[in-house]
């Protein structure tokens, strides 16, 4: 969660990004050596007779690629909301995509839902019967802090 606070602009942003553990070399590199791996233990095997192996280990590295492909697509996504004015705005990046959902600060209200059983909590932002959900990669910790601060910042004038 990044935090700015511009007084010389009088606005406020908060960014909400994913945390990405893992770099796109060493995402390269980890798909890499498992790779190399079930290569060598398919090929080890077939050298021994039992060749089935071989169609279940490429079927292996296929759902891997899959997998590591789709967390490096989403590995950019992030979300920030800016206060400035009597505006509020709310913008996704997903997946190469902007959406972008604008309120009125003075009718904005926001909603915190705790985690249940079996499900995340919820961070959203409500105004005329629309609500908007942010911080989808924050923590149930970080959503309660954001939302603490993001009730705060819409009272501040």
């Amino acid at each position: 969660m990044e935090c700015a606070n511009a007084r010389e602009s009088a606005g406020f942003k908060l960014v909400a990004r994913r945390n990405n553990s893992l770099s796109s070399t060493g995402r390269r590199l980890v798909l890499g050596s498992l790779f190399l791996i079930s290569l060598v233990i398919s090929v080890a095997t077939a050298s021994q007779g039992a060749w089935v192996i071989v169609p279940f280990a490429g079927a292996e590295m296929l759902a891997l690629y899959a997998a590591f492909s789709c967390i490096a697509r989403r590995a950019g996504d992030f979300e920030t909301l800016s206060i400035q004015g009597d505006r509020v705005l709310i913008e996704r990046w997903e997946v190469g995509r902007v959406s972008r959902y604008e309120f009125s600060r003075y009718w904005a209200q926001v909603v915190l839902k705790p985690a249940s059983e079996g499900r995340h909590g919820t961070l959203a932002l409500r105004s005329h019967g629309r609500q908007v959900e942010f911080g989808s990669h924050f923590t149930e910790e970080q959503r309660s802090e954001a939302a603490g601060i993001i009730k705060a910042q819409l009272r501040n004038d």
